[in-house]
């Protein structure tokens, strides 16, 4: 079984992004693993293993404009079923 069903991934672009402050509250606020959390004050790179998926996209929406965004099933994924 797997703990944190959805690999979720997105882009942020945005000004004054600071990639250890987002890590940080991503930490301190969701439950989940596996989070990188990479870029610069302009573009930062999500990648997040949790269970809620549509929160760590809201917050990110909050931060600056998200894209090239990715929700993906590991359970379907594990089963060997579409993710």
């Amino acid at each position: 079984m797997i703990e944190f069903k959805y690999d979720t991934q997105c882009l942020i672009e945005g000004t004054k992004l600071d990639e250890d402050a987002i890590d940080a509250a991503i930490k301190a606020k969701f439950a989940g693993d596996s989070l990188i959390a990479v870029g610069d004050e302009n573009l930062i790179k999500i990648h997040f293993h949790t269970n809620e998926p549509w929160d760590i996209l809201k917050y990110c929406a909050s931060l600056g404009d998200i894209f090239d965004i990715v929700v993906e099933d590991m359970d379907r994924q594990a089963r060997g079923l579409k993710g």
